[in-house]
């Protein structure tokens, strides 16, 4: 079984964000887990998706770099992104990296003129840090319209259908107890989708 970690905040050394990432590592490692990480802005990657390699997706051609964070995708049962919510979406660099990855013919195909789902079979968690107040969000229905585009929307249109998620809300005033608070539910929501994992796929080889 394998964890994919897709991670993407400016700061992998003391941001709260970090502190979540290294929650989510040390409980899939606890389980034995095959953990991949993917820090966005640590590995450089080029949210950029090019006039010329949009025009090649159509054609079934990927660059190296492309096919290779696939391929992971690919491979990965369960898929885990980090991240903070800015400006009612994904920073650049994740939206970026979805723009890229997430292809034609690969995340999803024409079939009969209706769009398809590709990446079946696959469990997504999303622990997302908020600024703003998680009660004022859901009280101006910005919470249902985040789950409608940022979660559910784009991935369940890749075939993902199987989404956890996570907000935390006025992440700059925590204070410590809540912060711990909030790593230990990291901790366990992981612990919890991979131990289903784990059975359902014993489940299957019985």
């Amino acid at each position: 079984m394998k964890h994919l970690i897709i991670f993407a905040h400016p700061n992998n050394q003391t941001s709260f964000n970090q502190a979540i990432l290294e929650q989510a590592i040390k409980a899939s490692q606890e389980q034995g887990i095959e953990t991949q990480v993917r820090d966005l802005y640590a590995i450089d990657f080029n949210p950029i998706l090019s006039w010329e390699e949009l025009q090649a997706a159509q054609q079934k051609i990927t660059p190296a770099e492309i096919r290779y964070e696939q391929e992971l995708i690919d491979q990965a049962d369960l898929i885990t992104l980090i991240y903070p919510l800015w400006w009612m979406g994904f920073p650049a660099i994740l939206k970026g990296y979805l723009d890229r990855i997430l292809s034609h013919g690969f995340a999803y195909k024409t079939e009969n003129g209706v769009s398809v789902g590709l990446l079946h079979g696959k469990k997504m968690q999303q622990f997302i840090t908020i600024g703003n107040n998680l009660q004022k969000y859901e009280d101006l229905g910005f919470i249902q319209s985040l789950q409608n585009c940022l979660i559910d929307g784009l991935f369940n249109y890749c075939g993902i259908t199987d989404i956890d998620h996570c907000l935390f809300g006025d992440i700059h005033i925590l204070d410590e107890q809540t912060r711990q608070n909030i790593l230990q539910e990291v901790r366990e929501k992981t612990t919890q989708n991979l131990t289903a994992l784990f059975a359902l796929q014993q489940e299957k080889i019985e």
